[in-house]
């Protein structure tokens, strides 16, 4: 009987390949950026998928691997596998919803502290030859309070990384119970509005589904961003596409594409420029 045989469709760490490869009983074979007409011809040939967030599990794919027992997803997110199809196929999804947990915190933490500190803005104006360092003090996160929306994995490391910097934090999640808001040591509040209500910083850690789209839609916004000097966006879905005018937080409403474009500039103007825009009273 010949090896089950596993296709690596999207990049992974190079240690998950060796490993792969060592095991004596697979045949790996790796074909990152396979388009979807070379997938659907070889889908047959697999006895496993490894895809990370680019190639499409589509019902055709399924209908086409006729030996297909598993598909695993390098990520959180299973939006690019067609569930459905993969249950009516009898077909194994599998995820890593732990594996980039500290990473995806400590990253989003490290873009709320440089927003802070004003980090982008003084390393353009030292780029561009000047020394104007009292204009970049910034504010100290000593004593400021956070409000974080969604309190899964990813939203309790932000918070104990928060805490160690002696942050005060409120949050809102609805599947998160008093005792283990106890245990977070975090504020949990019954609504939004009463998370970010005095909160400095939000940071957003929620899905993109029906009960969060919209959720900070404009009138929200502009009663909390007096008092708010950043919003880390994030999640699977989030994260990835946040560069999008219709997926900025998965927070905004469809009628909102205007504020939505006006926030993904800010934000690349931001990053790329360390060029923030000031408004008069906030």
């Amino acid at each position: 009987m010949a090896n089950p045989k596993i296709l690596v469709a999207d990049p992974i760490s190079e240690i998950g390949i060796d490993e792969l490869k060592a095991d004596p009983r697979l045949e790996v074979d790796v074909r990152i950026g396979i388009t979807p007409d070379d997938l659907l011809a070889s889908a047959h040939e697999y006895d496993g998928i490894i895809v990370r967030s680019q190639t499409k599990i589509t019902a055709n794919v399924f209908a086409k691997a006729s030996k297909l027992r598993a598909v695993g997803r390098a990520g959180v997110g299973v939006d690019n596998i067609d569930v459905p199809a993969a249950t009516a196929a009898g077909v194994v999804v599998m995820n890593t919803p732990g594996g980039n947990t500290i990473s995806t915190a400590e990253h989003a933490f490290t873009l709320m502290v440089a927003l802070a500190r004003r980090i982008p803005q003084a390393h353009a104006s030292v780029i561009a030859g000047r020394w104007e360092r009292k204009q970049f003090e910034g504010v100290e996160l000593n004593g400021k309070t956070l409000a974080i929306l969604g309190m899964g994995r990813i939203g309790g490391e932000f918070a104990r990384r928060a805490q160690a910097f002696n942050m005060r934090v409120t949050a809102y999640d609805p599947y998160l119970s008093a005792q283990r808001a106890q245990t977070l040591r975090v504020e949990l509040k019954d609504t939004v509005e009463e998370a970010v209500a005095e909160a400095d910083f939000i940071t957003v850690h929620m899905p993109l589904t029906k009960e969060t789209k919209g959720m900070l839609n404009a009138t929200r916004r502009a009663d909390t961003t007096r008092r708010a000097l950043a919003a880390a966006l994030d999640s699977a879905e989030l994260h990835a596409e946040a560069r999008h005018p219709e997926h900025v937080g998965g927070v905004v409403e469809h009628d909102e594409t205007a504020v939505a474009d006006e926030t993904v500039l800010r934000r690349e103007r931001f990053v790329v420029e360390g060029q923030v825009e000031e408004r008069h009273g906030h």
